[in-house]
């Protein structure tokens, strides 16, 4: 089954941050030389809740699409990955198998959905801005994402991207299917959602879920889905 992993990783010092910055070309390089390695993505992040225009140098994170589980764990071993975690103070890795998927991503439709949800679920929303959209989207943003900070049942967030203000991530994690599609349904996102297809906000945009078939390290000094299995569980 193909297999989705999204690493996080947290560089606290100066040095460090400047090395991840050099990455940008060299770890594109690597990935694009990873065998079993699919489809790939570098992405920065942004601050508070992660849903915002201003960037974080600090985190940073690595999405990578494997045509196996096996493929995931030995390539997420080693190269760009190991490098990088040599130099994080912090990584978390969420491994993930699609189960639904819709839209494209760089005119490419990188997952392929099997099987149905089941315990804890991911989302993932990824979108290109059109750049006349782009103040009234990061109008609405702010409100979404504080309501995804407060909601009870989200067990983790954060927002990402590949290119400031324009193309967007954001992925979140919660305890099932029916309260994701319900928090959905509520307020802003709801009014959001209107907003995209009535004044087309996005020239390309992608959405999906995800099963959750293991995870490893930390984030913020705890593994934020315990008690979800681990990867040494999963093995």
């Amino acid at each position: 089954m193909q297999t989705i992993t999204l690493s996080l990783f947290r560089f606290d010092r100066p040095a460090a941050r400047l090395w991840v910055l050099g990455q940008m070309v060299a770890a594109r390089v690597a990935l694009a030389r990873q065998p079993g390695l699919e489809f790939w993505k570098i992405c920065g992040s942004g601050t508070g809740q992660g849903f915002t225009p201003r960037p974080n140098w600090g985190v940073w994170a690595i999405l990578g699409v494997w045509g196996t589980q096996q493929a995931a764990q030995q390539g997420h071993s080693h190269g760009a990955w190991a490098r990088w975690r040599a130099r994080a103070d912090e990584t978390y890795t969420l491994f993930l198998e699609p189960y639904s998927a819709r839209g494209r991503w760089s005119g490419q439709a990188p997952f392929r959905p099997e099987g149905g949800a089941d315990g804890p679920v991911a989302a993932l929303t990824r979108a290109t801005l059109r750049p006349a959209r782009a103040l009234r989207f990061w109008g609405q943003v702010p409100d979404i994402s504080a309501k995804v900070g407060t909601d009870p049942n989200v067990m983790f967030k954060i927002g990402i991207g590949e290119m400031p203000l324009l193309r967007q991530v954001t992925f979140s994690v919660w305890p099932d299917a029916d309260s994701m599609a319900e928090f959905a349904r509520r307020g802003p996102h709801q009014q959001a959602i209107r907003a995209v297809r009535a004044e087309r906000w996005f020239s390309e945009e992608l959405y999906a879920r995800f099963r959750i078939s293991a995870r490893q390290g930390t984030w913020q000094g705890r593994d934020p889905l315990d008690p979800a299995p681990t990867i040494q569980e999963a093995a």
